[in-house]
């Protein structure tokens, strides 16, 4: 979606800056501590700005490759274990660099002086050292070791930090869908309110029910009762944020119910649900649109047409397909098929599942189909109930 996709994009923007700032305050930190008097030990500062190459090398590969392709995919092993690596390689590399252009040499005694008039005695001759003498102090060298065991800590806090604002990235990223998400249903909800079962649907459902009181009381008291259900989802269940697919398949029974009041025999209603209803939670008024489309653009009063509601649960997944005849009218075809009510579905979707979902429409001359597919999360006492009962 446009605000889902400008969202992130400026996210990754700042997130980029924040990165570029925080290196460009580290590599600069070497150039002020080796300058002394307008003069610049580059040695020194060239030789700081390898070792921290390699670690910005690791930043980069964590944040940009391994935390997205593995630790946000819950791959924990599989990231722990490219990122230790990827840092034994990475300083190991490092590390020889920067012993092959330093080119270490044995440190060497200098000469003692011995006063005016004699030659300066060489480290490992047999002249003793006269009396008082010191010879100076050595610089304590670290083992490659020890410099490997400095650098892998540094690199372990420098992927630690790049995993904390990532993750902050992330969180900043879910929390403004989660907010659309409310936003999208809250709009979602009044607009089924008042245009999905519009106040017509609810006129011509109690005048067809006054109509069947005389002629067929029986299907006139199932009628209130479909439409009492009908009414009760809508001023409930809708409130939340979830509701059970056991009352979902009611609602959609019932609405059918009452459609078919309004048609006569020319046409062919079809609903398929489980026989068996698992307790699992879905977005309440889930398929209520796609089957309103159906009617409202698939039903013909004066030729035979139909609607068929199929609805299965597959490998956790929950598919629904609707199917329903085109209208012959190219005028009403055109309305019919624009795409716009689609595409708010899709939106609608895309928020409630990120791109855990399948959306498909298939349609020819006669016929229009839209295939629906989600996940659902059964618990484990729900699955043995479900599986017992089959």
């Amino acid at each position: 979606m446009k605000f889902d996709e400008s969202r992130t994009t400026n996210l990754k923007i700042i997130e980029s800056i924040v990165y570029l700032v925080i290196w460009m305050s580290v590599f600069s930190i070497p150039y002020f501590q080796n300058r002394q008097y307008e003069i610049v030990n580059w040695g020194k500062v060239f030789a700081e700005w390898i070792r921290m190459l390699s670690f910005l090398v690791i930043f980069l590969l964590n944040v940009y490759f391994l935390i997205p392709k593995l630790l946000f995919k819950k791959k924990y092993l599989q990231y722990i274990g490219l990122t230790l690596l990827s840092i034994l390689i990475v300083i190991g590399i490092s590390i020889s660099i920067r012993i092959f252009i330093t080119h270490p040499h044995p440190l060497a005694m200098p000469p003692m002086n011995l006063g005016p008039g004699m030659p300066p005695m060489e480290l490992g001759s047999k002249m003793p050292a006269p009396m008082g003498y010191r010879p100076p102090t050595l610089p304590v060298q670290k083992s490659i070791f020890m410099i490997f065991i400095d650098n892998f800590i540094i690199a372990v806090l420098v992927v630690g930090a790049g995993t904390t604002i990532k993750l902050m990235s992330k969180w900043q990223n879910e929390e403004g869908k989660r907010k659309d998400v409310e936003k999208e249903q809250l709009k979602t909800e009044l607009a089924l309110l008042r245009h999905q079962v519009s106040p017509h649907f609810f006129m011509n459902t109690l005048n067809n029910i006054h109509a069947l009181v005389d002629i067929n009381t029986e299907i006139a008291k199932d009628a209130i009762i479909r439409l009492s259900t009908l009414m009760r989802y809508l001023l409930y269940e809708t409130a939340h944020g979830q509701t059970s697919l056991k009352k979902e398949i009611e609602f959609i029974e019932s609405y059918i119910t009452l459609m078919q009041l309004r048609f006569s025999k020319k046409v062919i209603i079809t609903v398929n649900v489980p026989l068996t209803i698992p307790d699992i939670q879905i977005p309440p008024m889930l398929f209520i649109s796609l089957l309103e489309n159906a009617f409202k653009h698939g039903v013909s009063y004066q030729y035979e047409s139909f609607v068929n509601f199929n609805l299965e649960i597959i490998d956790n997944q929950l598919n629904c397909s609707i199917k329903n005849s085109k209208q012959r009218s190219k005028e009403n075809q055109d309305k019919a098929y624009s795409g716009i009510g689609l595409v708010n579905i899709k939106k609608s979707l895309a928020l409630l599942f990120n791109e855990d979902f399948t959306f498909k429409i298939k349609e020819n001359e006669n016929e229009f189909e839209v295939q629906l597919s989600i996940p659902i999360y059964v618990s484990k006492e729900s699955t043995k109930n479900f599986l017992s009962q089959i």
